[in-house]
């Protein structure tokens, strides 16, 4: 399983939309993580992050907030969305993978794009 958190400097970013980097965490049939990488969004923003994300094979984003559009996308990219959070990315992960993150599809950004 692909897991990618919203990525600045160690912690969760708080804007999907708006991430410039995304941290990729690969997990065993077990749920070890296996391999950890950051991958860069570049020219991808807003709606074209979830078509990016789920050519890399992620199943579950966890962000921070997100508008309707970027959820709208990743529901239909069949992508599970874990948003409203914040802090420590790598921790956020090691909860996902416990059962212990609560998901939460309803933290969004309510603002409008030009």
């Amino acid at each position: 399983m692909k897991i990618a958190v919203t990525y600045d400097n160690g912690k969760i970013f708080q804007h999907f939309g708006k991430s410039q980097y995304m941290k990729i965490y690969e997990t065993d049939e077990n749920g070890e993580i296996q391999r950890v990488h950051i991958e860069s969004m570049g020219k991808h923003s807003h709606h074209g992050i979830a078509g990016y994300i789920k050519e890399m094979g992620v199943e579950t984003v966890i962000c921070g907030g997100l508008g309707q559009g970027a959820v709208d996308s990743l529901e239909k990219a069949g992508i599970t969305i874990y948003a409203g959070n914040s802090g420590n990315a790598d921790m956020a992960v090691i909860k996902y993978l416990k059962g212990e993150l609560i998901k939460n599809s309803d933290a969004n950004c309510d603002h409008h794009h030009e």
